[in-house]
């Protein structure tokens, strides 16, 4: 198998289907930015406020920053064919050891924001080792990180919000709701680098050919000498960092840190990288289609607030777009294997 075979997510080394299948990705990132624009306008039309400055920029994309980041971690893990459920909590509980970092202990908040990153890639290396090492299915094993990190937040913050001291800690929260370029948030930048600098790990690193390997073809990928296990939980590691980030910026928004405000995220981020294009069955993805599914995810939230739909039916629709979603990529995993 040859490094750039790798990279573009083929086992197969014929160099016609890997065009093929390098434009059949293309063409579902375009149909999924279509889709964008499409919900865009139903919204837009649906109500007036939709597209003001202020609801696109302070609500929607602020939305998509958090639900983003957390997507661009997921998509290396489902790319190889895993799952990661405990996103949502591990973020809360990330967001929480900032809290304790910068508040309880005191210490420097640049420090602290490094080290609640870290916490999200060990959050990532503990997953990593059961799926990798301990065996264990990927649902499993983070369905019990999702129980257990969601128990710690509660217990290292005493199940109450930790309040920032802007007054002592104001660049932490200028990271995110400052504005280094005029009326656009400082998360909106930091989301943009970190979507990049994932882009260029997935497509132009070791680490993200493995990850296409992994996901196309775990045995044949051992067979070619490739230490699986060590690559596997490299993946899941990696992935935890943006966990990680996200709880930083979530924090960093509010001004606290909220123990209890992860849960339900991971349902959305999985979901803006399913309708970005990559594959629940692994060996397929992009980060652009995760950023524009993130932005379809955090549309639909929006649109259906200034609706003011119930909460419960927001829950609804949200979960028949999963439901559509995972059709549909099951619908491209037969198609795939027709051709």
């Amino acid at each position: 198998m040859s490094t750039t075979t790798t990279g573009q997510n083929e086992t197969d080394q014929r160099p016609a289907t890997g065009m093929t299948r390098h434009l059949r990705a293309g063409l579902q990132q375009l149909f999924a930015f279509a889709g964008l624009i499409l919900i865009m306008i139903v919204f837009s039309l649906a109500s007036p406020v939709f597209f003001t400055w202020g609801n696109l920029v302070g609500n929607m994309l602020f939305s998509t920053v958090v639900i983003g980041t957390l997507a661009l971690g997921t998509t290396f893990v489902i790319i190889t064919a895993g799952i990661d459920l405990s996103i949502g909590t591990g973020m809360a509980l990330c967001a929480v050891m900032a809290g304790n970092f910068i508040t309880t202990m005191g210490l420097p908040w640049q420090l602290g924001v490094v080290l609640a990153i870290l916490f999200g890639g060990l959050v990532g290396l503990v997953n990593g080792l059961l799926v990798a090492l301990a065996k264990l299915p990927p649902f499993i094993a983070t369905l019990a990180m999702m129980m257990a990190a969601d128990g710690l937040a509660l217990v290292l913050s005493n199940s109450t919000p930790i309040y920032i001291d802007a007054e002592t800690a104001g660049g932490f929260m200028q990271l995110s709701t400052g504005t280094l370029i005029p009326r656009v948030p400082n998360a909106v930048l930091v989301f943009v680098v970190v979507a990049v600098i994932a882009g260029i790990v997935l497509n132009r690193t070791i680490l993200g050919r493995y990850t296409y390997a992994l996901g196309s073809n775990e045995e044949a990928t051992a067979i070619s000498g490739v230490n699986v296990t060590r690559w596997k939980i490299a993946v899941y590691a990696f992935a935890g960092l943006f966990t990680g980030l996200a709880g930083v910026l979530i924090a960093a928004r509010l001004g606290s840190a909220q123990p209890a405000i992860g849960m339900g995220y991971e349902l959305q981020a999985i979901a803006a990288v399913v309708i970005g294009g990559t594959s629940l069955m692994g060996g397929r993805g992009s980060i652009v289609g995760t950023v524009i599914g993130a932005l379809i995810i955090a549309v639909i939230n929006n649109g259906l607030q200034l609706m003011s739909v119930p909460q419960e039916w927001q829950n609804v629709i949200l979960g028949a777009v999963i439901v559509a979603s995972v059709y549909i990529d099951t619908l491209r995993k037969r198609a795939a294997t027709a051709a």
